[in-house]
């Protein structure tokens, strides 16, 4: 009975956590990191300059490229950061109106590969 009580208890602590970490994650994902923005795994965000009205211009190819920093679908606004709706309907985070995206050159925690690419990609200093 004991053993039995013990498994219940396990099973709905790890039922909370993971509730806890949806919470979690429905919060902007990014952070300061080495002066700039980064998401949670230590990637740097990137604003694009095409990009206006609170509206994405990378889409299709360029999409693949500069990948938008996803948001959950229980994902709420806060501060800064806001959330908007891209072309194919997926929501993307955004700071101070600006979509945030990394970039696929960047391959570990703190590369900035992205950086004034083409003069109009540009790391975030908050």
């Amino acid at each position: 009975m004991t053993v039995r009580i013990a498994t219940v208890r396990h099973a709905a602590i790890l039922a909370a956590c993971a509730l806890f970490a949806s919470a979690a994650y429905a919060q902007a994902p990014v952070k300061t990191q080495d002066g700039v923005l980064a998401d949670q795994a230590g990637m740097t965000l990137y604003t694009f300059d095409n990009d206006s009205g609170g509206k994405s211009a990378c889409n299709g190819p360029c999409a693949k490229a500069w990948p938008p920093l996803a948001a959950s679908g229980d994902a709420k606004p806060q501060g800064d950061y806001t959330i908007i709706t891209r072309d194919d309907g997926t929501k993307q985070w955004a700071y101070k109106g600006k979509p945030l995206y990394l970039f696929v050159k960047d391959t570990k925690p703190g590369d900035k590969q992205g950086d004034n690419v083409k003069s109009v990609w540009h790391v975030i200093q908050p």
